[in-house]
């Protein structure tokens, strides 16, 4: 009997990863419970506004009746920390963690393609699986933002709904570690979304340790003629652009009388 080919342990490495990477079966009850916490995650990660904050005592209710899960768990450790937190501060908190750090920005294609081309695709082919499965954003965030990918997830399912989290492993991952160092409690928030993923691979770990050490893709050819950020370039998350001069305004011609001819 012939040994067997040499590309037999690669796909069958294939297949393993496939299959650790493939979207589990769910019961239904799990299924609802799986779609409450990814949206308690949404809402928790929003700017606390004053509606938000005044609605403190029911997110937590929500958190304490999940099932017993690792998220669960991590949740309500966020949500015993975020239900006696001064209103102000945990604005300040928000804005100082969220905002003004670019490692934990919530925009997760920023992470994969940096300043580049290739972002405003990502941005384009997810705003087309939002459209193909019949869901509108209502356009007050770009698509990738963390929470809106976060209802989608909620309302799509563990399948298609979730393939966009899945994408982002690496860039989410990142997120946590820039929160654990920074000693945020939003931690235990992407902690509890960890754990509804797969988990990482060492390809992933070796991603994210270089996005640590390198920062996501910078693409500078081609850009020079428009600046920064000009045609075809994409500002980091949260950067103020200013809007580009508009043309100056012409005066139209002065009309011209005529004076009719004879009928």
């Amino acid at each position: 009997m012939s040994p067997l080919p040499a590309t037999i342990p690669a796909l069958v490495r294939a297949r393993v990863r496939a299959a650790v990477r493939r979207p589990a079966r769910h019961t239904p009850e799990e299924t609802a419970d799986r779609a409450l916490t990814l949206r308690l995650v949404s809402l928790l990660l929003q700017y606390p506004d004053a509606e938000l904050a005044a609605a403190r005592p029911e997110l937590a209710a929500a958190a304490e009746a999940l099932a017993a899960t690792p998220a669960a768990a991590h949740l309500a450790r966020f949500t015993g920390w975020f239900a006696v937190q001064d209103a102000e501060a945990l604005e300040r908190h928000y804005v100082e963690t969220f905002d003004l750090r670019r490692r934990s920005g919530l925009y997760l294609t920023y992470y994969l393609h940096g300043d580049t081309r290739r972002r405003g695709m990502a941005l384009l082919t997810l705003s087309r699986r939002y459209q193909a499965l019949g869901w509108d954003t209502g356009g007050g965030e770009l698509p990738d933002h963390l929470p809106v990918v976060l209802e989608f997830a909620a309302l799509a399912g563990p399948g298609p709904g979730e393939a966009p989290l899945r994408r982002h492993r690496r860039g989410l991952e990142l997120i946590h570690r820039a929160l654990t160092d920074a000693g945020s409690p939003y931690r235990h928030v992407l902690a509890a979304l960890l754990t509804l993923l797969p988990p990482p691979t060492e390809a992933d770990r070796a991603a994210v340790a270089r996005l640590v050490a390198e920062g996501p893709p910078d693409e500078e050819v081609g850009l020079g003629p428009y600046g920064p950020y000009g045609e075809g370039g994409f500002a980091p998350p949260n950067t103020f652009v200013p809007p580009a001069p508009a043309a100056p305004t012409q005066a139209p011609p002065a009309v011209t009388s005529r004076t009719e001819g004879p009928r």
